[in-house]
């Protein structure tokens, strides 16, 4: 086996189609319902939402969807991302585990989001749209989406989750450089937001709070559409692109990963780099593992029922069958911001539920711990969403040590941790403590679950 660090692809390499996993799911999905009639959902009702083409993606059910040539044109700025084999990360470990991982933290915003972003731009560009809507948790999906506003000249209105947006300034700062403006939610920008505030002045925010913004404003002009950076069918296709890499990346080192591990939020990062070789199991392939990684905080797979909900806070979108800890849930303020998300990706949900995916959950003081193995081994401060798929694949290389197995671990190293300093300087002074929610505040938000 080669003794090389990092693999890399030639920019003709760069995938021509994204892998739709519909395509091969053994058993299909639950039809996604509309908030009001409880109905299947058809083009129409998501017409003022999304362009026309995104929504064929949502409901395609084709194995290859073409990526257009000025998506690649725009990848080529970062893409193919390097592979990673971490041989020094395996030696502090004293591990005979083969440690792969795939690197999106050399996107120019500095995550796998852009792999969607510019997707999802281009679309509403093709269509007129003028002006783009959605949310931001940490920040990733927010600057990635301001970077590629400013690639297809569209104005970006970004709502950031309020305890994100006072943590990390600096991401407010990187989505303004780029055109982009950005307003800490719940806000009084929104009807939305203003019910919020006016039940809870502190309220320090949610994802679904900042979804319900952003899909109120995008409903209320013809030439506005929402984008969102995880969860839904389409932007999983788009992250596939990354996985699609890493195929071709372990051919060339003769090699095939026994697990598969990723951070789960909404879904994205981890579907992304699992799902093509998922699809390969699915049709008769190796029998790898796949470990979806989560909060303790938030734990959408580990603790959330498998049921009907809606993706916002005030039912304004259709209606999903996911894993989901109530629309209604806010999340403590854990520094993972990506991850604070009440629902996970439908085929996600899905999956876990057919016994493909595993899920487990960490708290955040053992994934900064992980985090810090991890950068003085391998030179990379990872973003604390990351932090909880290292956690997990040191473990396996672990049991790996204690077992004498080889196992080839891969998972997906989805940003840098350069804007999240002010975390590691808090875990570093030992100001950081676990905020498990009660078993009380779960079964609340949970009640709230509609009746299908």
């Amino acid at each position: 086996m080669s003794e090389s660090i990092k693999t890399v692809l030639p920019e003709s390499e760069i995938p021509r189609h994204w892998y739709n996993i519909n395509a091969d799911l053994p058993e299909p999905m639950a039809p996604v319902l509309h908030p009001v009639t409880h109905q299947p959902v058809g083009p129409s009702d998501l017409a003022p939402l999304f362009p026309q083409a995104v929504i064929e993606q949502e409901m395609s059910t084709e194995r290859e969807v073409e990526i257009p040539e000025p998506v690649r044109d725009a990848y080529r700025q970062w893409r193919p991302s390097p592979l990673y084999r971490a041989r020094r990360l395996e030696k502090a470990l004293g591990t005979p585990a083969r440690i792969y991982y795939k690197y999106e933290g050399v996107s120019p915003a500095g995550s796998h989001k852009p792999n969607t972003a510019v997707a999802q731009a281009f679309y509403n560009k093709a269509e007129g749209v003028k002006r783009i809507t959605t949310e931001t948790g940490a920040g990733q999906w927010g600057s990635s989406l301001a970077l590629a506003g400013a690639m297809f000249e569209l104005d970006i209105e970004v709502f950031m989750v309020k305890v994100s947006f006072n943590q990390k300034p600096y991401r407010r700062a990187f989505m303004e450089s780029f055109g982009a403006s950005c307003v800490a939610s719940p806000s009084n920008v929104t009807e939305a937001g203003r019910a919020v505030l006016a039940q809870d002045p502190e309220s320090t925010g949610s994802l679904g709070i900042a979804i319900s913004e952003a899909v109120e404003l995008a409903a209320q002009r013809d030439d506005t559409k929402y984008a969102l950076g995880s969860v839904l069918n389409h932007v999983l296709l788009h992250q596939t692109v990354s996985g699609l890499e890493t195929m071709r990346q372990l051919e060339q080192l003769d090699d095939y990963p026994d697990k598969i591990i990723g951070c789960t939020g909404g879904g994205s990062n981890f579907a992304g780099l699992a799902f093509p070789f998922l699809g390969e199991r699915l049709r008769g392939g190796p029998a790898t593992e796949f470990i979806a990684v989560e909060p303790a905080s938030c734990p959408t797979l580990t603790k959330g029922r498998f049921a009907y909900d809606w993706g916002d806070t005030s039912h304004l979108t259709p209606l999903t069958k996911m894993h989901t800890l109530g629309s209604g849930f806010v999340p403590p303020g854990f520094h993972a911001g990506g991850l604070r998300y009440h629902g996970m990706a439908p085929q996600i949900s899905h999956l876990t539920e057919l016994g493909y995916i595993h899920p487990r959950a960490y708290g955040q003081l053992e994934c900064f711990d992980a985090g810090l193995t991890f950068a003085r081994a391998e030179g990379i401060i990872p973003a604390p969403e990351a932090n909880h798929a290292v956690k997990a694949t040191i473990d396996a290389a672990l049991a790996c040590r204690e077992s004498g197995e080889s196992k080839a671990l891969l998972f997906n190293l989805c940003g840098h941790g350069h804007f999240d300093m002010q975390a590691y300087t808090d875990y570093l002074a030992g100001n950081l403590k676990e905020e498990a929610p009660s078993a009380a505040e779960q079964s609340m938000a949970l009640a709230g679950l509609p009746t299908i």
